[in-house]
């Protein structure tokens, strides 16, 4: 079923792994990837971030966002068999993932697009959610429509077509949340 009223599409396919393997691969990949804060330019100045990241691609495709380019690590093997599992789901392909590492509820992103010219335009974004179960909010651009709900650990939610197009999206801070998390962006890039 669509979350989205209107202008796009989000697919919130809930848990996809059980409890078990969720944790499994929560502490797999935390122990694992190769963290590093996050650099962005906000108002013209360089920002590093408490939250941390990973880029991981095919023949190492890099992505630009925010004034900052990240040069792709190799497919680990629980990230190929996680892509493996999401493309079996959704019957489509990704060649990339942005992992993201928020160490507690007081860390969050702000409204904003995955609209950048290096993503196939209208391609599928799909986000897993290994950890604190956390809010996750749709806003539309026109008329700040506001739809919300809650990531369950080892859920899938999967946004599409036009989606990036009419709405913004965020991770609110939620200072009571004291546990973290790692969600998994997997998206196509022009090649």
């Amino acid at each position: 079923m669509n979350l989205l009223p209107r202008d796009g599409t989000a697919i919130y396919h809930g848990r996809i792994f059980d409890e078990a393997m969720a944790r499994n691969s929560y502490e797999r990949l935390s122990s694992t990837l190769p963290w590093r804060n996050d650099e962005v330019v906000m108002f013209g100045k360089r920002v590093v971030t408490a939250r941390e990241v990973a880029w991981f691609a095919d023949a190492g495709i890099p992505y630009r966002y925010s004034g900052t380019v990240k040069q792709a690590a190799e497919w680990t093997p629980e990230l190929a068999e996680i892509k493996a599992r999401i493309e079996n789901i959704t019957g489509l392909s990704f060649n990339s993932c942005l992992a993201n590492l928020y160490h507690h509820g007081g860390e969050g992103m702000g409204w904003h697009s995955d609209d950048e010219k290096s993503l196939v335009k209208h391609a599928a974004i799909a986000s897993i959610s290994l950890g604190a179960e956390r809010v996750f909010s749709f806003r539309h651009k026109l008329d700040g429509e506001t739809v919300s709900l809650l990531l369950e650990n080892g859920s899938l939610l999967v946004m599409k077509d036009e989606t990036q197009d009419y709405w913004k999206h965020a991770l609110p801070k939620a200072a009571k949340i004291k546990e973290p998390r790692i969600n998994l962006t997997f998206r196509t890039m022009i090649v």
